[in-house]
């Protein structure tokens, strides 16, 4: 028989970037070519929120749905071809989503061993914790949990990838799971693979990037990618393939005929995309990402090598949500002339009605401006004014509010009207993200027979979580010549997103001299003055030499997480692509080489 260490790469296909995700991605896993496991991520902090809120209606409820509706399509053809199943579908019951698999496959008549794990939810322990010293401090905030006065709905640790290594090894061809790290389902699936241990760090660091790389499903295969004229087929985008060698290294690809790009660019992208310190956390391995070599094997495979590993934390991450509350938004729209002058006599008449900014727990006011002078369309002519308020009462901000709004429609200024009718409150919940030991945590599979074993956590290196800045051993070589003011985008790539209230943007560039120039342009100072609403923030800068990349930390600048924030862009989706829109002096010799 083969040794692990000289198995074949696993092929693993994600076919879920997110509940709500392209349903037919499973169905074109399955047809595309050859794979040995599909991977699906359903989860975020806003979907455990969302599954909080549809098991209140229904106890049974809980998890992805639309992981059922893509199991009817597939699931007789992935039992025919032997390929394994693993995701996070699970969400707050994976119990009671294995059990509907189970009750699937006999509608099917196919014969599948389903195993879940379980063991991440420690909502009824948060009193226990917090009276053994524990004190779940917000990462970003610093404040204990016992320091406000709030109830938290959902409370789940990021677990890691041993325990669906260990329903693999006992046969299952599914495994469903709650609420483990994302690149966990990689790792996991890895790990039982090659028959790793414990302490191979860096193979386990290399299929952490992996699934890190994949998760969020065609964003690896030219799906929100800044280099648009890179992408020449424009074709919805083949989901990822990691093929996983036992040494950790792996390539990204896709299946053949698909549409999209796989480069060094768009692995790059989802390198940074998410990301905060080059250190990437996970429960099984600390993964360095700033040591990844990432080449291009050819048209449609990437290889990514070299990725360091080392002893995970002694803590586990821990999502809560709690209800922070109400909100509603209205949005008005500003047509013409005196833009300023209207706003600010709508936002005045408007408090005037509603008694005052001091009602509401909360206001945030936004003008968005999109007029331009001498416009050639009404369109072109108009801005908005968004006023979101929030309060515990959910009558102040029902249609109270959105009330309010509308009767200035006669008497405010000229031109009123809104993008909506009047809005009704929505619930709205606030993250918080903290840390818990993992000896308190229980890490648990449930093998299909109904026995239960408990995964050990790998023994950790106390506080291994660094928030400092990087720096290189001395700054590349740069004689930039002359300069003309022109978008940051001209010579720099971009990928920006969420992690909890914090937003981040990584920008990379593809030869070395625009990395000399970028390393020593784009600094903190530099970013702040070219994205100006990071004012008050504190910002961070990592730096991935290897990638030619920097990553900009902005904390804070999402509020309180995507559930909770005020900005239209509540995921800072959009972010990196202004900063590449911003002009600033480029040197003239590194635009036309």
């Amino acid at each position: 028989m083969t040794s692990a260490k000289h198995r074949r790469p696993v092929r693993i296909g994600n076919a879920s970037g997110f509940y709500g995700d392209r349903i037919a991605a499973f169905r074109e896993m399955v047809d595309g070519g050859p794979v040995d496991v599909i991977t699906g991520d359903y989860l975020a902090e806003l979907t455990m929120l969302i599954l909080w809120k549809a098991r209140k209606k229904d106890p049974d409820a809980g998890y992805a749905k639309t992981f059922l509706t893509q199991m009817q399509q597939v699931l007789v053809d992935c039992v025919d071809k032997n390929i394994k199943i693993v995701v996070n579908a699970g969400g707050l019951n994976p119990a009671g989503l294995a059990a509907q698999v189970r009750k699937l496959a006999a509608e099917l008549g196919v014969d599948v061993a389903v195993a879940h794990v379980e063991g991440d939810d420690i909502h009824p322990h948060l009193a226990d914790l917090q009276a053994q010293g524990h004190r779940l401090r917000h990462l970003d905030k610093g404040i204990d949990l016992a320091a406000v006065d709030v109830d938290p709905v959902s409370a789940n640790v990021y677990l890691g990838g041993w325990g669906i290594a260990a329903a693999l090894a006992g046969g299952a061809d599914i495994v469903i799971c709650p609420r483990v790290t994302d690149a966990s389902l990689v790792v996991g699936a890895s790990a039982w693979w090659h028959g790793w241990k414990r302490h191979d760090f860096d193979a386990l660091a290399g299929s952490v990037l992996a699934g890190h790389i994949i998760e969020c499903g065609p964003q690896a295969t030219g799906g929100n990618y800044s280099q648009i004229h890179e992408v020449i087929d424009r074709r919805y985008p083949g989901f990822p393939i990691a093929e996983v060698a036992h040494d950790g290294s792996f390539v990204i690809t896709k299946h053949p005929g698909t549409g999209g790009l796989v480069s060094v660019g768009t692995v790059t992208a989802q390198v940074l995309y998410e990301v905060d310190h080059p250190q990437y956390l996970n429960p099984d391995v600390v993964a360095h990402f700033d040591t990844a070599v990432v080449e291009q094997e050819d048209a449609t495979r990437v290889r990514v090598s070299n990725v360091k590993g080392s002893p995970p934390p002694t803590t586990l991450k821990v999502a809560m949500n709690y209800v922070g509350g109400f909100r509603n938004t209205m949005t008005m729209v500003l047509t013409g002339l005196d833009i300023e002058e209207k706003a600010n006599w709508a936002t005045d008449e408007l408090f005037e009605i509603l008694g005052g900014r001091d009602a509401f727990d909360d206001v945030d006011i936004q003008l968005l401006r999109f007029d331009s002078s001498d416009p050639a369309t009404t369109a072109q002519s108009t801005a908005h004014l968004r006023v979101t308020v929030k309060d515990r009462d959910r009558n102040k901000v029902d249609r109270a509010f959105s009330g309010a709004v509308m009767e200035l429609a006669l008497g405010g200024y000229a031109g009123f009207h809104t993008t909506t009718p009047p809005s009704s409150a929505t619930e709205f919940g606030v993250y918080w993200p903290a840390l818990v030991p993992a000896t308190e945590v229980d890490h648990v599979v449930v093998h299909d027979d109904g026995s239960r074993e408990t995964i050990p956590h790998t023994p950790g290196v106390p506080d291994a979580r660094s928030t400092d800045s990087t720096t290189v051993s001395s700054p590349p070589a740069s004689n930039p010549g002359p300069t003309t003011r022109r978008p940051l985008g001209a010579v720099a790539a971009a990928r920006s997103g969420d992690k909890g209230g914090k937003a981040n943007v990584g920008v990379w560039t593809d030869t070395e001299d625009r990395w000399a120039w970028l390393w020593g342009h784009l600094t903190v100072e530099k970013f702040a003055e070219l994205v100006p609403e990071a004012a008050g923030l504190r910002v961070r800068r990592h730096e991935f030499p290897n990638l030619r990349a920097l990553n900009f930390v902005i904390d804070g600048f999402l509020g309180d997480g995507v559930a909770s924030s005020t900005r239209p862009d509540a995921q800072a989706k959009g972010l990196g692509e202004y900063l590449r829109a911003r002009y600033t002096p480029v040197p003239d010799a590194l635009v036309n080489p």
